[in-house]
């Protein structure tokens, strides 16, 4: 199966940034990807401290956005993973909520992120418990012959989240990410690594890239990490671009075959 993961660089305007995903996603579909890839909060990357914002850009799963991307879905016979959207939640927060789209049922699944993050960057105290309320349920879905363990970027330093999904049979895991360029230089790789090889699972994470409205920048390098811990594709750190990979399950299959101990009930 081949796959397309798109680095992306989202801005404040939420109109513009769909408008943009839109095109890479096409773009990719018509370079023969069955399964597109957006990273984390593709669909807007500004300030939600501010709470009239928040209001203003979170919204409903389904809604206008997921039909938008469903009906490309379907009309291409494509899966679609919308790296996360801003879902209502109660009060005057929101979930950040990853969407899996199958193009071929139409059928809708989303995950809400459950580690929520929390980081001092410099002069920079980080909390997304300000404005986002945390998941509490696992998700996973199936993309051709895989089935796949949805996560959220923060969610990538708890391996027992991954260790579960590959408990449930797992064999791919998604991490759509706006991992920040101060910890992605100390530890994307090592971390996506070690996913994959704990899991003996394929790992996609699309992640962002450049700086957001409060100067937070982020690390790019998105990347497919094979059963084996080997990159089989990464991002440069500076600019937008679609990566691609052909991932095939006979690769999980031959990886747990030699390591026939790791993956328990």
């Amino acid at each position: 199966m081949k796959v397309a993961l798109i680095q992306f660089q989202a801005t404040d305007n939420k109109n513009d940034n769909i408008r943009r995903a839109k095109e890479s996603v096409k773009e990719a579909i018509a370079k023969k990807a069955k399964w597109v890839l957006l990273p984390e909060i593709f669909s807007f990357r500004g300030d939600l401290r501010d709470k009239e914002i928040l209001q203003q850009v979170r919204e409903h799963i389904p809604g206008k956005t997921t039909q938008e991307f469903l009906k490309l879905a379907q009309a291409h016979k494509a899966d679609i993973l919308l790296g996360s959207l801003l879902e209502e939640a109660p009060g005057a927060k929101a979930y950040n909520t990853t969407v899996a789209l199958n193009g071929s049922s139409g059928k809708i699944r989303k995950y809400r992120k459950i580690h929520l993050f929390e980081a001092v960057l410099g002069d920079k105290i980080l909390n997304e418990s300000v404005c986002f309320s945390k998941g509490n349920r696992l998700g996973t879905v199936y993309v051709g012959e895989f089935k796949v363990g949805l996560s959220v970027c923060y969610d990538l330093r708890f391996p027992g989240l991954y260790q579960k999904y590959a408990q449930m049979g797992a064999t791919a895991l998604t991490v759509p990410s706006c991992f920040t360029k101060q910890t992605g230089r100390a530890h994307w790789e090592s971390l996506l690594k070690a996913r994959a090889i704990e899991n003996l699972c394929y790992v996609f994470a699309p992640n962002q890239v450049g700086k957001d409205t409060r100067g937070i920048e982020a690390y790019g390098h998105s990347m497919v990490v094979d059963p084996w811990g080997r990159v089989v594709a990464c991002g440069l750190s500076n600019k937008e671009e679609i990566i691609y990979a052909d991932v095939f399950l006979q690769e999980v299959k031959e990886a747990r075959r030699r390591l026939p101990g790791i993956i328990k009930d």
